[in-house]
């Protein structure tokens, strides 16, 4: 995890920028923090590790503009498969989302179709469940400024 500081024209990018679609489900009685991809996109990820064992590293790197702006630019990298899937997601508006990570440790991705906690959803179990509690922490404290 990095921090950053950012200026005011890259704040405006980074907001157009941002991922809005994240919700948040119950599975087996645990609350799951889940990233929804366009349709393509998903099926896209799902075609490239179907049948393959694959793990996911899951990185968060933090953007904050000490205002009380903060990002979380997620990268997931599948092993065997060499594939990386970035999102940039805005703190501020899903704090919940990150909260919810850091006590779970997983994190769902799936698409708008999707019954969440049911079908069509690939979970990942955070092989580094310290990460999401250090962003946690950087977030709160940014949030704070």
């Amino acid at each position: 995890m990095k921090m950053s500081i950012m200026s005011n024209d890259e704040l405006d990018r980074l907001l157009a920028r941002a991922h809005k679609d994240v919700t948040l489900f119950d599975y087996n009685g645990t609350k799951v923090p889940c990233i929804i991809l366009e349709e393509k996109r998903f099926d896209n990820i799902m075609k490239t590790i179907a049948g393959k064992p694959v793990s996911v590293e899951t990185n968060l790197n933090i953007l904050q503009d000490g205002l009380g702006h903060v990002f979380v630019d997620v990268s997931l990298n599948f092993s065997q498969v060499g594939m990386v899937e970035k999102l940039l997601l805005y703190a501020n508006d899903f704090f919940e989302f990150f909260e919810t990570l850091a006590e779970s440790s997983m994190l769902a991705l799936s698409s708008p179709h999707s019954e969440y906690g049911k079908s069509n959803v690939f979970m990942i179990q955070l092989p580094k469940p310290e990460r999401a509690i250090n962003a946690l922490e950087i977030i709160k404290k940014g949030l704070k400024k």
